[in-house]
């Protein structure tokens, strides 16, 4: 009994210990390391040096930020642009274009491609033929390796069938649906409504397709959310059986996002965030998934079981 509250009371020290505002880890390097004299120069050599070290057998792969959402979530702290002028899809994928052959301008030869990640903003906001046209072209101008994988956020709202088929046709072959939570009351909160029925559709179509792939991401912290509403999420995602589950902490930066100001005083306390990650890892677990790292949760590896024929 002793060593179990004294396991307790370090985790709880540690975390306290560590909480404390820092870079967003997921993005590397962290932006910190960008500000500064990072000048054009010193960036196309970065660029010939990282090809030469790896590029040329591993191959690159690409991470392409399409900003664009025609609601505002709330709770994002992403890089986007709210509009419903569909009208900028076009220019803007020009624009990357362009900036892509700088960068074939600058490789020594034809790059080998081991994968694309389209992220948002929502990259379902672009139209099927203009995420054609983008990702097409790329593919055109590289040599896509046998083990490229190529994957996309997606809205659950506005990930209709066609772009499934769409991104498949050109290589995709995983998707990651952004749930954040089921409750209704926490949607509203956070102005991200998006019925169950949707997002169970929006799952079926991609595996009905061919989709090896389908991921969820979930968050902790969001206004409203208790250990009873977290639970019922996560049963409804268990009925859906998702390949890939984030699981992660809701930043409160209104400083830098002001529309979350308008629910910080329905935010959990600090206390309250901790359990509702306890109970969510506890619950993963419960649903035969394992943590990897910070965030990701796998499904955990079934045991081999060797039989012997007798006689």
């Amino acid at each position: 009994m002793q060593t179990k509250l004294h396991k307790i009371m370090v985790s709880s020290s540690l975390l306290q210990k560590y909480n404390v505002p820092t870079p967003r880890y997921t993005s590397y390097p962290t932006v910190p390391h960008w500000e500064g004299n990072l000048t054009e120069s010193c960036w196309i050599d970065l660029v010939k040096k990282s090809y030469g070290e790896f590029g040329q057998e591993q191959g690159i792969s690409l991470y392409i930020h399409l900003p664009y959402c025609e609601n505002l979530c709330t709770y994002c702290g992403c890089n986007k642009r709210i509009t419903k002028n569909h009208a900028v899809e076009l220019p803007y994928i020009e624009s990357v274009l362009k900036e892509w052959q700088h960068y074939l301008d600058i490789l020594p030869q034809k790059p080998k491609l081991a994968g694309i990640h389209l992220g948002g903003g929502t990259p379902t906001f672009f139209s099927p033929e203009a995420l054609t046209l983008l990702v097409s072209t790329i593919r055109s101008s590289t040599e896509v390796l046998p083990v490229a994988e190529f994957s996309f956020e997606g809205h659950p709202n506005n990930t209709t069938l066609e772009h499934l088929e769409a991104l498949y046709a050109v290589g995709f072959t995983r998707v990651s649906y952004g749930i954040q939570d089921f409750d209704e009351k926490v949607q509203k909160a956070i102005h991200r409504i998006q019925p169950f029925e949707k997002v169970r559709e929006a799952t079926h179509n991609a595996r009905n397709i061919g989709y090896d792939s389908v991921n969820f991401d979930l968050l902790y912290g969001l206004p409203h959310q208790t250990v009873e509403t977290i639970t019922q999420t996560f049963n409804q995602v268990a009925g859906l059986k998702p390949d890939r589950i984030a699981f992660y902490s809701y930043a409160h930066v209104p400083h830098m996002f002001p529309a979350q100001k308008h629910f910080e005083n329905f935010l959990p306390t600090e206390e309250e965030k901790r359990q509702l990650q306890e109970k969510g890892k506890a619950l993963l677990v419960h649903m035969g998934y394992e943590e990897v790292g910070m965030d990701p949760f796998f499904p955990a590896p079934r045991p081999l079981v060797y039989c012997q024929k007798l006689g």
